[in-house]
């Protein structure tokens, strides 16, 4: 008798969520990850921030940590790191 009902074996609870699923999820979470650790470093670096430089090499938190420290403690703003990326030319004042 099967008192389990399916459910006790691994291979048939395993196979919906598959393997391309999971690599595209590990990719997005690192390429968010590599986005705003790239950013955090490059500003520490350019403000002398040694210790937050070396917090940041260290130190993984998907993010977290980098974008308290980009937003709260450096007062920056989204469109400080967008401001290349329109197509728009600059305008003259």
């Amino acid at each position: 008798m099967n008192y389990m009902n399916g459910f006790g074996h691994m291979g048939d609870w395993g196979a919906g969520f598959g393997l391309p699923l999971v690599m595209s999820t590990f990719l997005i979470i690192a390429v968010w990850s590599l986005v705003w650790k790239g950013l955090a470093l490059w500003r520490s670096a350019k403000r002398g921030d040694m210790w937050w430089f070396i917090a940041f090499l260290l130190i993984n938190t998907l993010g977290i940590l980098e974008i308290i420290y980009l937003f709260a403690i450096t007062g920056a703003k989204l469109s400080d790191f967008t401001k290349g990326l329109s197509k728009q030319p600059p305008q003259n004042q």
